[in-house]
C-alpha cells in the first residue's frame, strides 16, 4: 500500500478547534472521490474561541494529532492544510481594475488572475492580513453583472471583492504552532469555507444557502449564492458556552456538564420527557445530584437560541434573507444535538438539514469521519484537490487545456520538422545518386 500512496498526491487537513485538534490525511481515487487514510484527534487546550492561547499545549496536540494520523495511513508527511476561525475574522467588499492592452484578444483566466492578486495589496489596518479575496460580480467596460469574464473582449476589467482578513498575531501563532510541530503550511483557510467544500452540494451554492458550523469556541458563518460565496462571519459562541451554562444552572462539575449536554441535552424543551431524571456522582461522602431532563433542556434552548439569533441577523446583514432557496445547513460538533434542526427552523422560519461531510467521500478507511464534527478537516482535506471558487476550477482547466493544445502544435510542429528534414535527406541523397550516375554515364562516353 506505501508504495501505491507514493505515486498519489496526499493532502493533509489540521483542524485547530477549542476542544480538538484533527488531522485527517486524504487522496483522490480513481473515482475522483476523496478517500481517508488517516485520523488523528487529540484534545485542545491551548485554543480559546478558536485562537491559539498557548503554543506549547497546542503543539503537543498537533504532533500527538498528526503521529496517530501518519500510523494509521501508514504514510510521513509535512505539508498541511489549516484552518483558521475566531472573533478577530472580518470581511469587508473592495472594488478592483485593471487595464487591458488590447480589445481583440479575449480576456483570459490570467487576466481574471491578475485582478485578483492585486486586491492581495489593498492596505489593511495595521494588525490585520488578507487570507481570502474572492470576486464576485465583474464589469467589462461598464457592462456590470457578469459572473465570468473569461472570453469576452474589452480594455477596462473591474470586479468587486470579498475580502476576508485576520489578526496578524493570530496567523503569526498559527504559524509558530505549526513550525514547531515541524511541519509546513501550504494553505490558510477559514473554517466556514473549508466546511462548504465538504457538506454543501452545487445545487445548494446555486439555489442560495447559509452554511452554520457550531463548533466548541466559535459558530462559522457562510452564505453562498448563484455559486458564489457572499458573506462570512465568525460568531465568538459555540457549543462551550452552553457547556458552562449548564456547569452553572445544574451545579455540576465541567466533565459532568459536558457528558449531561452530549448525552441526554435536546434543544427543544417541549420534546423532552418532564419525568426522566438523571443521576450524577456526589463528591466524596456527599449524595448523588438528581437532574430533570426537561430543566436541562430549557438551558440548553435558551443559549442556542441567543446563537441561532446571531446567525440570523448575520443573514439579514447580508441582504440576502429571502434569498436564500437552500436554507440552512447545520455542521460541526454542535449539530449532533438533539433537535437542533428543528430549533432553527423554528427560529429562523428556514429549512434547515443537518449537513454530514461526506459529499465527497468515497470508500474509506476511517468510517467514523463522516460525521458533521469532522466537516472542517474533511474539507481542508480537499481544499489541497479544487478550488474554494468555482471558476478557479474553471480557469485551470481552461490552462490546462490551452497547455495540452500547445504542447500538441509543438509536437506536431516537431514532428513536421523531422518529416521535412528526413524528405530533404531522401531528395538531396537521390539527386547526388542521380547527378554520380549522370556524371558516370559521361565517363564511360
Amino acid at each position: 500500500m506505501e508504495k501505491d500512496l507514493k505515486n498519489d498526491k496526499l493532502v493533509v487537513g489540521l483542524d485547530i478547534g477549542t476542544t480538538k485538534i484533527c488531522a485527517i490525511i486524504g487522496r483522490m481515487n480513481e473515482h475522483d472521490k476523496l478517500e481517508i487514510l488517516g485520523l488523528g484527534k487529540s484534545v485542545s487546550e491551548g485554543v480559546i474561541r478558536g485562537m491559539v492561547m498557548n503554543i506549547n499545549s497546542t503543539v503537543d496536540a498537533i504532533t500527538k494529532a498528526m503521529k496517530e494520523a501518519e500510523l494509521q495511513a501508514g504514510v510521513d508527511v509535512k505539508v498541511v492544510n489549516v484552518g483558521i476561525a475566531g472573533q478577530h475574522i472580518k470581511s469587508s467588499m473592495h472594488r478592483g481594475s485593471i487595464m487591458r492592452a488590447t480589445t481583440d484578444d479575449e480576456i483570459t483566466p490570467e487576466d481574471a488572475d491578475r485582478l485578483t492578486n492585486d486586491m492581495y495589496k489593498t492596505v489593511m489596518p495595521y494588525g490585520s492580513e488578507i487570507i481570502h479575496v474572492m470576486p464576485q460580480l465583474y464589469t467589462v467596460d461598464y457592462q456590470e453583472g457578469i459572473k465570468d469574464p473569461v472570453g469576452m473582449s474589452g480594455v477596462r476589467l473591474e470586479a468587486d471583492f470579498h475580502v476576508i482578513t485576520a489578526q496578524t498575531n493570530a496567523i503569526n501563532n498559527i504559524n509558530k504552532c505549526i513550525v514547531k510541530s515541524g511541519l509546513v503550511i501550504d494553505k490558510l483557510i477559514l473554517e466556514p469555507i473549508a466546511s462548504s467544500l465538504s457538506v454543501l452540494s452545487d445545487e445548494e451554492k446555486e439555489a442560495g444557502v447559509v452554511l452554520v458550523d457550531i463548533g466548541g469556541g466559535t459558530t462559522d458563518v457562510a452564505i453562498f449564492h448563484d455559486t458564489i460565496i457572499r458573506h462570512t462571519a465568525v460568531i465568538p459562541f459555540g457549543g462551550n458556552v452552553v457547556t458552562n451554562d449548564i456547569q452553572q444552572g445544574c451545579s455540576v462539575m465541567q466533565k459532568q456538564a459536558e457528558l449531561l449536554k452530549t448525552k441526554f441535552g435536546r434543544a427543544l424543551a417541549n420534546e423532552a420527557n418532564p419525568n426522566e431524571i438523571v443521576s450524577i456522582p456526589g463528591l466524596r461522602n456527599r449524595a448523588p445530584k438528581e437532574i430533570s431532563v426537561k430543566n436541562l433542556a430549557h438551558i440548553i434552548q435558551a443559549r442556542m437560541e441567543e446563537i441561532i439569533e446571531m446567525v440570523l441577523s448575520e443573514i439579514i446583514s447580508s441582504g440576502y434573507e429571502g434569498k436564500l432557496a437552500g436554507g440552512i445547513v447545520i455542521t460541526g460538533g454542535g449539530a449532533q444535538l438533539q433537535y437542533i434542526k428543528q430549533l432553527f427552523e423554528l427560529v429562523t422560519g428556514m429549512d434547515a438539514r443537518i449537513g454530514y461531510p461526506n459529499e465527497h467521500l468515497g470508500k474509506s478507511k476511517v468510517e467514523v469521519v463522516k460525521s458533521p464534527m469532522y466537516a472542517t478537516g474533511v474539507g481542508l482535506v480537499l481544499s489541497g484537490f479544487t478550488s474554494i471558487d468555482d471558476r478557479d476550477n474553471k480557469y485551470s482547466e481552461l490552462t490546462k487545456a490551452k497547455e495540452s493544445k500547445s504542447d500538441k502544435k509543438s509536437e506536431l510542429s516537431k514532428k513536421t520538422a523531422k518529416n521535412f528534414d528526413l524528405s530533404l535527406n531522401n531528395f538531396q541523397n537521390k539527386l547526388k545518386g542521380f547527378l554520380a550516375g549522370d556524371i558516370d554515364e559521361s565517363l564511360e562516353y
